[in-house]
């Protein structure tokens, strides 16, 4: 039976990444909860909104370490092109 192999321990910014997605995923929890709750929809729009400026911000964080080279496979040159792909997948 073989192992799985061990991740690379994480980089300062995947773990600033990670705890942003956290805090994110309890935005998500909370906009559930003012809809069920039946809160008033001027305030569910001001929560997503932030959520959304909150996942963009990540998204940001991620591009900018793919785009530095520690996204990309493994020894290959990031190169425009593959900058432009990411950007777009980013954009949707």
């Amino acid at each position: 039976m073989t192992t799985p192999p061990t991740p690379p321990p994480l980089s300062e910014t995947d773990d600033r990444v990670l705890k942003r997605l956290r805090r994110i995923e309890g935005q998500v929890r909370g906009l559930q909860r003012m809809i069920e709750e039946g809160r008033d929809c001027h305030d569910i729009l001001i929560q997503l909104s932030g959520v959304r400026s909150a996942l963009d911000a990540a998204g940001e964080q991620i591009l900018e370490q793919y785009a530095s080279g520690c996204r990309a496979h493994p020894g290959e040159k990031v190169t425009p092109q593959d900058v432009v792909r990411a950007v777009k997948l980013l954009r949707g």
